[in-house]
């Protein structure tokens, strides 16, 4: 097995179409140390991408953040300036193992990990988050939603990886958020999983927002219907009655040990529901 620590995301993106299909990528490694410790992995080649610099810091730009895909969550976590312009983002970060795995995982290896339970993943997707993705075609940049494609599988060519996320800035009078529903308060996987983002105007009705859900799906999904729901209205009971039947019509769940179908379609208009209250709360705060 062979060690690589790159400088560039060039770099990094030529080492992995090289190996051909046996290489990881080495960020916080919470995950990859597990699975080779385990026996499930055993690549030919590691590319260590913390010395890179586009991959492990947070930039303030005119337009938004750009936020390196190996930054550790506790490092957005305290990020006063991030946190502020994206609270939901934070609520999914702060979710992420405990807080010493969350010093060292990040929300690029979160996402790459294509679970549909992520809980950083469907904040950033409520947010209009972008990827940024590095290859031997150069660069190019999709919504996260599309980086999913399956338990374990994203949509990355062979020999890209994934460099920074994007969030744009808000609108005045937006407001973000996650929540997820798990059997215990800390150290579990969501049952459920929802993140809103929604605006509102100066008399306080709703113009524009987003709805996803996670772990009701092979992957994190996006609810037009469910923030349809809210667009027009002042977020009401009638607005919000209709975001949770929109959001337990879209999931498509599975039973497994952690939730039957149909307890998991029932939450996931309950966590959506409760989410785009606080999502409201926020942004009445702006």
């Amino acid at each position: 097995m062979r060690f690589e620590s790159p400088g560039t995301a060039q770099e990094a993106a030529k080492l992995l179409a090289q190996a051909q299909g046996g290489a990881r990528i080495l960020a916080g490694g919470t995950d990859l140390l597990v699975q080779m410790r385990s026996g499930r992995l055993q690549p030919e080649l590691i590319v260590n991408v913390k010395g890179i610099d586009e991959i492990m810091t947070v930039r303030q730009e005119p337009d938004g953040f750009r936020v390196g895909a190996a930054v550790p969550c506790m490092s957005l976590v305290n990020h006063e300036a991030f946190s502020s312009a994206f609270p939901g983002v934070i609520d999914g970060a702060n979710l992420v193992g405990s807080v010493q795995v969350r010093g060292r995982a990040s929300m690029g290896g979160n996402l790459c990990n294509a679970s549909p339970a992520a809980d950083s993943v469907p904040a950033m997707i409520a947010a209009g988050a972008l990827a940024a993705i590095e290859g031997p075609e150069g660069r190019r940049e999709v919504p996260v939603e599309e980086v999913p494609a399956g338990p374990g599988k994203t949509s990355l060519k062979p020999g890209e990886l994934l460099v920074s996320f994007f969030f744009p800035n808000l609108p005045a009078r937006s407001g973000t958020a996650y929540l997820r529903f798990t059997p215990r308060t800390e150290m579990d996987i969501a049952v459920v999983g929802a993140g809103v983002c929604l605006t509102l105007d100066e008399k306080g009705i709703c113009t524009d927002a987003k709805v996803s859900l996670g772990a009701v799906a092979e992957r994190v999904l996006v609810v037009p219907e469910a923030a349809q729901a809210l667009v027009g209205t002042p977020v009401d009971e009638a607005a919000l009655d209709k975001l949770a039947a929109a959001a337990s019509q879209a999931a498509r769940p599975i039973d497994d040990k952690r939730g039957t179908k149909v307890f998991r379609i029932k939450l996931a208009g309950v966590i959506a529901r409760r989410a785009a209250l606080k999502a409201l709360a926020r942004a009445k705060e702006q």
